[in-house]
């Protein structure tokens, strides 16, 4: 077998083959493209926060205003950084009664409003009593935009773009981290001691995030839930302005119709609080759904990504770098920096290119290997010097694991928590997912401190790369691929025994190309007569 032979048949190549045999008019769409990077943007304020909030405590003005200490005590910060994660899980449980209720687009500008008003609070924050409960509104606000925003992007997505898109709000997640310690560093360097320091922190977004809310009234609403509320004429016309087709166009009377089958079959047009959460909970697949996106949550924060991420300054002085506050708050920034150029790469050539399952095989490897590197440099350099070479690469293993993090954990939990459930259920199974998801991330934001301290620091890294190891058997016998494959079609996977799903995901992709195939000359056809 040639090279050309296996490039030939890898996973991308047979991404790049579907994406040219896609119609251009649904790729390359000014309308999908504009509204998915607008609904994107709701990532922005998660990361603003966990990005200025490692670092924003550095700053003079705002440790004299608040009374601390030290801004690189991580026993010192750990309210500050990980109180806002109550308000997260509160408010991506409190979604559930709101998005399905208001549609997508209101939900988004309820959200930012409650968000904007957090903000505006902390910045005038007298102490840190009212700055710590300005950050649980802040996070009440964020918790509801984090289910908001992968689940409207899984709704208007084709599905041959669904990962890609999906992926941008990771992308913006990463673009508002990288940002965001860079402003801190700015004001660090340019102003004075003030409160005017951390205040532009947290008003420069807010801005940012007001016109974003006030752009939605230009976007379309999610088809999907139009027709979950009877506004059927709306959604065609919402679903032909996304697709870029006629509205008597095959494909997107094709699409309709599984929408509507979908939801036929789920009863959400007539379904209440209590009968959806009974379908949950009692319906085998609805549970195979739940279990697989609370333990990707949960695996993805036990693998120690985001305790390095909000921990960055102490973590790298375990290694013996970094030296004053603008040093510090430079190399996060490059961390921050790093992980939306892998980010980047993620989205564009493996989360729908590579696929869900061999994106998160390589992650994970990756950031094991990185957290096992880690664990025996600290642990040599706690009994003397060691080599130059041997802490580059220390340094080198920070920034690889941010690699391993952003191709898989980092991205694939958000795609999880919107494409895997039915239309009538995407609400509500992801504001579950969400809820626990940041409810692990307090958790851990909290407790890292005293992981690392009883685990003389190194020990810490080996408990990562262990639960690492854990998500790799796990995604092996369990998580079935989903990539290509239409949101109706999903069911299909989640049939049969849990730990033979990646047998099943290669049975439907056989069926898939075949009925893509059959499909494909229909279309043209019909383009023709179109």
């Amino acid at each position: 077998m040639g090279f050309h032979t296996i490039v030939d048949r890898s996973p991308l190549a047979a991404y790049v083959r579907s994406i040219r045999s896609a119609l251009r008019q649904v790729i390359c769409n000014g309308n999908l493209i504009f509204t998915s990077l607008l609904i994107a943007m709701s990532a922005i304020p998660l990361t603003w926060d966990q990005g200025s909030s490692s670092v924003v405590s550095l700053l003079p003005g705002f440790q004299h205003h608040f009374g601390l200490s030290s801004g690189t005590a991580s026993s010192d910060i750990k309210i500050f950084v990980s109180i806002v994660y109550v308000g997260y899980a509160v408010g991506a449980a409190l979604s559930f009664f709101i998005n399905d209720r208001i549609g997508r687009l209101w939900s988004y500008r309820l959200y930012i409003l409650v968000w904007i008003v957090g903000q505006i609070t902390a910045a005038l924050a007298p102490g840190l009593t009212g700055l710590y409960a300005s950050r649980i509104v802040s996070g009440l606000s964020l918790g509801s935009l984090s289910v908001i925003g992968p689940m409207t992007l899984v709704e208007i997505a084709p599905s041959e773009i669904r990962g890609l898109l999906t992926s941008w709000f990771a992308v913006a997640m990463a673009l508002s981290s990288f940002t965001s310690i860079f402003c801190v560093y700015g004001v660090y360097v340019h102003l004075p001691s003030s409160n005017m320091q951390y205040q532009i922190v947290w008003f420069a977004p807010a801005i940012f995030m007001f016109l974003c809310a006030i752009s939605t009234f230009f976007i379309c609403e999610s088809p999907r839930w139009l027709l979950m509320v009877n506004r059927r004429e709306e959604a065609i016309v919402a679903l032909v302005r996304l697709r870029g087709l006629p509205a008597q166009n095959s494909r997107v009377l094709a699409e309709l119709s599984d929408i509507e089958i979908s939801l036929e079959k789920g009863g959400a047009r007539s379904s209440d609080t209590l009968s959806l959460l009974k379908e949950m909970f009692t319906m085998r697949s609805n549970l195979r759904r739940l279990q697989q996106c609370l333990i990707s949550y949960a695996l993805a924060r036990l693998s120690g990504a985001n305790s390095i991420t909000s921990y960055f300054v102490p973590i790298m002085k375990l290694l013996g770098v970094g030296g004053g506050n603008e040093e510090s708050m430079f190399l996060s920034g490059m961390y921050s920096f790093s992980k939306l150029w892998f980010i980047l790469i993620a989205s564009f050539f493996l989360v729908d290119g590579l696929g869900r399952r061999r994106s998160l095989f390589l992650g994970i490897t990756v950031q094991m290997v990185s957290h096992i590197y880690i664990a025996v440099f600290i642990k040599y350099i706690q009994q003397g010097p060691v080599s130059k070479s041997a802490s580059r690469a220390a340094i080198a293993a920070i920034f690889i694991h941010a690699f391993g993090y952003s191709v898989g954990l980092f991205i694939l939990p958000y795609v999880f928590g919107g494409e895997l459930w039915p239309n009538h259920l995407r609400t509500l199974g992801g504001a579950l997912g969400q809820t626990f998801h940041w409810l692990f991330i307090y958790a851990m934001s909290y407790s890292t401190p005293e992981l690392l301290h009883s685990t003389n620091n190194w020990g810490a890294f080996l408990f990562f790369a262990g639960f690492c190891f854990l998500v790799l058997t796990y995604v092996f016998f369990v998580v079935p691929d989903t990539t290509g494959i239409s949101v109706e079609r999903v069911e299909e996977l989640f049939n049969g025994p849990w730990f033979t799903a990646y047998k099943r995901t290669n049975r439907l992709d056989v069926v898939e190309s075949v009925e893509t195939s059959d499909d494909g000359k229909r279309l043209e056809d019909n383009i023709v007569k179109d």
